[in-house]
C-alpha cells in the first residue's frame, strides 16, 4: 500500500503514503512569525532556471460549508485512506502503523537528506498543516488548500514537488476535496516551527502541477473493481509499491511490483509486491485474509515494518479493503521476488539490491 507520502520517491518513495497520501501540501518556514505561517510550503525554492514555464490557476474566494456530513467523511479520507497524517506529523517509528505522536498531529516532519534520497545537507520539509495562525496554515484560504491538494500550487503560487501525491489526489471528488479541507482544518493547531526544505533543482523540474478548469464529479464506483481503483489512487499505494529511476519515474512493467527503497528512522526495507504473482506475499491471500493483515500489521505472521501505513488503512470499511484486493487481483503479474529477512542482492529488474534480488 501506500506509505510516506512524503515522498520517498528517490529512494523509492511513499506514503506514502494518503497518503497516503493526501497527503497535504508545502513546506514550513523557519520562525514563529505569521509571515513564517504564510510562507509554509514544501517548495520553498524558486523554479529552477530552464524549468518548463506554467501557469498555475488563479485563487478564487469559495469557501467550503462545514457540514457533519463533510467532516465525517473528510476523517475518512484523511485518517483513513489518504493517510495524510503520516507525512505532516511527528511520528515515532519505534512503535507500528505510523501514528502520529499524541499532540503532534498535522504539526508537519523533516526528511533528512537520506530520507528523500538526496546527499547531504539536502532535506525535504513536509509542513505544519495545522489551523495554527503563526506556524501552521491558519491563515490559508479553502481553495489554498484546494488548489495544493489536487493542482500542486502553494498558497502564494509557488510548484510543489512530486513529494507531494497531487497526480493521485486529483481523483478526488469536488465534494471529497471540499470534505478533506473541511476536516484538516478542524483539527487542534500545533505550534511547531519548522525550517525550509532545500533539495536539488532537478527536483522542481521533475514537478508537473496542472491546473484544473472543470468540475470534478463522483467517480464511478459501481464494482468492487472500479471501487478499489479508486481508492489504490488516493492511498497513493503506487508511491511506494511501484520502483522507480530515483527521479519519479516509475520503471516500465514494473506497476505494483514492489522493492522501492525505504531508508531512515524506521530502518531499510523494500516494498512488496502487490500483484497477482506467485512471487507476492499476498498471492495466497483472500479477500478476508488481506482484511485481517491490513487489520493486524501481519503478512504470513510476518509484523509489517512501521513504515507501511496500515494504522490508517485499518480504518477502512470491510467493503473498501476488499474493494482494493479485487483491483489488485486484476493487475498484470509481475515475477519480482523481495524479502526483507534475506540480504540484500542486485535486482536486475528493479535495479536496486534487495533481498531474493539475485533470483529475479
Amino acid at each position: 500500500m501506500a506509505s510516506l507520502r512524503i515522498g520517498l520517491k528517490p529512494n523509492l518513495r511513499m506514503l506514502a503514503s494518503g497518503t497516503l497520501g493526501v497527503v497535504l501540501l508545502v513546506a514550513a518556514g523557519c520562525n514563529s512569525s505569521k509571515e513564517t505561517g504564510r510562507q509554509a510550503e514544501e517548495s520553498q525554492s524558486k523554479p529552477a532556471a530552464g524549468s518548463a514555464e506554467w501557469h498555475p490557476r488563479p485563487l478564487t474566494d469559495r469557501k467550503f460549508e462545514r457540514t457533519p456530513q463533510r467532516m465525517a467523511r473528510g476523517r475518512y479520507l484523511v485518517e483513513h485512506v489518504a493517510g495524510c497524517f503520516d507525512c505532516h506529523s511527528l511520528v515515532d517509528f519505534k512503535k507500528p502503523g505510523m501514528q502520529p505522536i499524541a499532540g503532534y498531529k498535522g504539526s508537519g516532519d523533516v526528511l533528512t537528506a537520506d530520507e528523500a534520497g538526496f546527499p547531504a545537507p539536502y532535506q525535504v520539509v513536509h509542513p505544519n498543516i495545522s489551523p495554527d495562525m503563526d506556524t501552521g496554515a491558519g491563515t490559508w484560504t479553502d481553495d489554498m488548500f484546494a488548489r495544493a491538494i489536487r493542482e500542486g500550487v502553494g498558497h502564494d503560487g509557488r510548484k510543489l514537488t512530486n513529494y507531494m501525491p497531487y497526480q493521485q489526489f486529483r481523483y478526488l471528488s469536488d465534494e471529497d476535496l471540499a470534505s478533506v479541507v473541511v476536516y484538516v482544518r478542524s483539527i487542534p493547531p500545533v505550534h511547531r516551527s519548522l525550517p525550509k526544505s532545500n533539495f536539488p533543482e532537478w527536483v522542481l523540474d521533475e514537478a508537473n502541477p496542472e491546473p484544473l478548469s472543470e468540475p470534478v464529479p463522483t467517480p464511478d464506483l459501481s464494482t468492487p473493481v472500479k471501487r478499489g481503483e479508486w481508492l489504490v489512487h488516493i492511498a497513493d499505494c503506487s508511491g511506494c509499491h511501484t520502483p522507480t529511476d530515483g527521479r519519479f519515474h516509475d520503471l516500465p512493467g514494473m506497476y505494483m511490483a514492489g522493492g522501492g527503497q525505504l531508508k531512515g528512522r524506521w530502518g531499510e526495507v523494500y516494498s512488496a509486491n502487490l500483484t497477482p504473482d506467485p512471487s507476492s506475499p499476498f498471492y495466497t491471500s483472500t479477500p478476508e485474509q488481506f482484511i485481517k493483515e491490513i487489520h493486524s500489521g501481519k503478512v504470513t505472521a510476518r509484523v509489517l515494518n512501521s513504515i507501511m501505513p496500515w494504522g490508517y488503512f485499518r480504518g477502512m470499511t470491510d467493503e473498501d479493503l476488499r474493494a482494493i484486493f479485487a483491483y489488485l487481483r486484476t493487475l498484470k503479474p509481475v515475477k519480482h521476488r523481495v524479502d526483507n529477512t534475506e540480504p540484500p542482492t542486485y535486482c536486475r529488474l528493479c535495479r536496486q539490491k534487495h533481498g531474493l534480488g539475485y533470483m529475479n
